[in-house]
């Protein structure tokens, strides 16, 4: 009854004029950002952060959890239109969903999308208002070895889990660790890394390096494969003909795939470092092995697509539940997500339900009147939308180079941090080409000083013994937990079937964006 009472509470503050707009402005840049190949919710929430400066704490993040599962909806247009996920979260939708635009079936597609989309994000919702508080509790009883470990723990599935480089993973992650260390030691007093300029006293700020990888560093990639050049290829939709609904075979047939993407998705979206692309291509492969015509997988199967789709918006709900309840983000746009909350002061973490209430219920209550108005605004503005795909990059580029530049340096006044920008977008451009993941990168730049801080803290208390890790049910569970994850794999690769643990179907890799949400 608690749980419903604080709900209706959330709603009533969600459902200010003021919040109300934050929050269709949020769906709705975020299924742009979802529809334009290239960029994805964790560039969109880094580029316009800045612009939410002045605003109310609740209508900010509002607005750019918005931005992050809107994204989701939009990527979804581009993957069955034009056979280009809008980010990784979308790959999977592209193995159903052209073949289905190619039939004449893009109307059905995209509606069937849409319904499984909002049915995933009202359950992830639901989910998320009833465990919040579980986990809350829970983690209440965290001290620092346990919330050392359980850092380390989310970075070590976001390296081991995703990507097919867990070398270049591992060092992704350590150069994010690195640049958390500049500015001055907490501790001592003593400056780290600064090399005498007094710009650098306080750290690196967040903003312009998450910008420059993902903004900036994206656009270079997108102009060093030649996006630029390519010609948009483009199925249409009429939403005023009778073939644009879906058939009853069509509910049949989709109906299972949205409960079960949906419980999946939230599922990995609640463990750090899964997230919402390995969810959608675990339940691509999931649908395919528990339907009766397999063959149809890849020719256009409706639940083939349904099912992804549900996944990936049920796991930007699940998301929500370590960075409320933890302070632990388990991907990208979590990451940028959680520094919005440390921007506005408010602390994610067990305490956080308890001393800002308003705020998370009505961030949660939030969620099902916008995935209400994106469930509207997908099945009828989807021509609207569509047709920004078909804007040219040389008015993209340049558009979103402004952005970036002018929302780094409006932040603190510094021409410093605007050039550090802009070196880390060569820097994410870089690492892409080689294969290294701006996600981690972004990730243990956020965590980087809540390790430090919490190993210090651990280490205090047992003067100096690592035996703390050890001594304490909870934190030697989770020790265990990461000493797996690192085995697994290892013991895998010497006894189990020759071939990776986890990766996208051969079809998805060329169609891997940069954004990879989950790394």
């Amino acid at each position: 009854m608690d749980v419903l009472s604080n709900l209706f509470d959330g709603l009533v503050t969600v459902a200010s004029p003021v919040n109300l707009l934050l929050l269709l402005a949020g769906v709705l840049v975020g299924m742009v950002i979802g529809i334009i190949p290239g960029l994805g919710p964790s560039a969109g929430i880094a580029i316009l952060l800045p612009l939410t400066f002045g605003l109310d704490p609740t209508g900010a993040i509002v607005m750019l959890a918005a931005i992050y599962y809107g994204a989701m909806y939009g990527g979804t247009i581009t993957s069955v239109l034009i056979n280009t996920p809008g980010e990784s979260a979308t790959v999977a939708s592209t193995f159903d969903g052209y073949p289905l635009a190619k039939q004449g079936r893009a109307g059905p597609a995209l509606v069937l999308c849409a319904l499984g989309s909002f049915a995933a994000g009202v359950m992830g919702a639901v989910l998320l208002s009833w465990l919040a508080p579980a986990f809350s509790q829970v983690a209440r009883r965290f001290g620092p070895p346990e919330l050392f470990l359980v850092v380390m723990l989310g970075l070590l599935m976001l390296v081991v889990i995703v990507g097919g480089n867990r070398l270049y993973g591992s060092i992704s992650a350590l150069i994010g660790f690195a640049v958390a260390t500049m500015g001055v030691d907490s501790s001592t007093g003593a400056q780290r890394y600064t090399f005498g300029s007094t710009d650098l006293i306080n750290g690196i700020d967040f903003i312009p390096i998450a910008i420059g990888l993902f903004g900036i560093g994206e656009l270079l990639h997108s102009l060093y494969q030649g996006q630029h050049r390519e010609e948009t290829r483009f199925v249409s939709v009429d939403t005023k003909s009778a073939s644009f609904w879906p058939t009853a075979r069509d509910w049949v047939e989709s109906r299972g795939s949205m409960l079960r993407g949906s419980v999946l998705g939230f599922v990995m979206g609640v463990i750090p470092g899964a997230g919402a692309t390995i969810a959608s291509l675990m339940s691509y492969s999931m649908e395919k092995s528990v339907s009766s015509t397999p063959e149809r997988f890849g020719k256009g199967a409706m639940a083939g697509l349904v099912g992804p789709e549900s996944a990936n918006n049920a796991a930007s709900a699940g998301a929500m539940v370590p960075l409320i309840t933890l302070g632990i983000p388990g991907s990208a746009s979590t990451a940028v997500l959680l520094a919005a909350f440390l921007l506005y002061g408010l602390r994610p973490g067990p305490l956080l339900i308890e001393q800002n209430p308003e705020f998370v219920w009505g961030l949660i209550a939030s969620m099902f009147a916008g995935n209400m108005m994106l469930v509207l605004l997908n099945i009828f503005a989807i021509p609207v939308f569509a047709s920004f795909m078909k804007i040219p990059y040389r008015i993209v580029i340049p558009t979103v180079i402004v952005l970036c530049t002018v929302g780094t340096y409006t932040v603190n006044g510094s021409i410093v941090e605007t050039w550090i920008m802009l070196g880390f977008g060569v820097v994410g451009f870089f690492m892409k080409r080689f294969g290294f993941s701006p996600a981690a990168t972004v990730v243990a730049l956020v965590l980087g000083p809540l390790a430090e801080e919490t190993l210090r803290q651990s280490l205090t208390i047992s003067r100096g013994s690592f035996a703390i890790f050890v001594n304490r049910p909870v934190s030697l569970g989770l020790l265990m937990s990461i000493i797996l994850l690192i085995v697994a794999p290892l013991l895998w690769r010497l006894f189990g079937p020759k071939r990776p643990l986890l990766t996208a179907p051969a079809e998805a890799q060329d169609n891997l964006p940069f954004d990879s949400d989950a790394g």
